[in-house]
């Protein structure tokens, strides 16, 4: 697996800057295949804040359309077809970038072991 990462910014409404990062992952027909055999595709990556409880009725419902319009998340799928991210903070954005760094690395790490299954691994000890 690659991870494709493209920075860019833009200015915004109010003349603020707004950063944008697109993340796309080239895989290999391998890999393409485990993400389908394991059901791997809306495995969540990173996400940047955990929802809580954000009541009921009218204004939960509200509440958690906010929330989900703040929220940055990641998924297999995202990673395969694409994904830009869009912040105001250049501090989130690179937190962003790593995190999603971080979680390629481990996903690759899980891909590996799929790919492992049905064969054997002698490890010198």
């Amino acid at each position: 697996m690659r991870l494709l990462l493209r920075r860019n910014q833009r200015s915004g409404m109010l003349g603020k800057v707004v950063f944008s990062l697109e993340v796309r992952a080239q895989l290999t027909d391998e890999e393409q295949s485990n993400i389908g055999k394991y059901k791997l595709g809306d495995a969540m990556l990173y996400q940047s804040h955990e929802m809580t409880d954000r009541g009921s009725g009218l204004l939960g419902a509200a509440s958690r359309l906010a929330f989900k319009a703040l929220t940055i998340s990641v998924s297999v799928n995202d990673l395969y077809y694409g994904k830009k991210i869009e912040t105001k903070d250049i501090v989130e954005m690179l937190a962003a970038e790593e995190q999603i760094k971080e979680a390629a690395r481990t996903f690759s790490q899980v891909l590996f072991a799929a790919a492992q299954f049905g064969g054997e691994e002698v490890v010198e000890i």
